[in-house]
């Protein structure tokens, strides 16, 4: 193995590091953001089910983050298992989100495959099924208020 190689693999896994010390419990969503922007190039894409691309920190922070924070105050990953691709900048890694959504618990497996570009996150791609979190939406009417907001919310912010 080169020591380029060597390098970008040890990159990654300290990255993978960080990811599991930024969703263990963050405070709240400036905290998240606060953790995961430096980790990012400023042109970064995220991409998941239910929302529209993101690109850039502005839209990882008031897109995202809030939002996210804003219907699960509490969420945080679990995370099981992470992988690095050849070349050390393509990272997988295997977790669970976790938090209380409407006064009950909720959760749902989560996959993140992630470039990095000279260390940072150039682009996060979430592959999971999002039919718990709706369920979980649902069949907790005291969310409805809060869930119904962002959703206009999102719908202003990609007119």
């Amino acid at each position: 193995m080169r020591t380029a190689e060597i390098d970008r693999d040890a990159t990654a896994e300290r990255f993978v590091l960080d990811f599991i010390e930024g969703w263990r419990a963050p405070a709240d969503a400036d905290a998240f953001a606060d953790f995961f922007e430096p980790l990012c190039t400023d042109d970064v894409r995220m991409i998941q089910p239910q929302l529209p691309v993101l690109v850039g920190k502005a839209a990882f922070r008031e897109r995202f983050a809030r939002p996210t924070f804003e219907l699960i105050p509490d969420l945080h990953a679990v995370v099981h298992d992470s992988s690095v691709a050849a070349g050390g900048e393509v990272v997988f890694i295997s977790f669970t989100l976790e938090g209380t959504l409407g006064g009950r618990p909720v959760s749902w497996p989560c996959v993140d495959r992630i470039v990095l570009r000279d260390g940072l996150i150039a682009e996060r791609r979430a592959y999971f099924d999002p039919t718990p979190l709706l369920r979980a939406v649902v069949t907790r009417p005291r969310a409805w208020p809060k869930f119904l907001r962002l959703q206009v919310t999102r719908m202003k912010g990609t007119s």
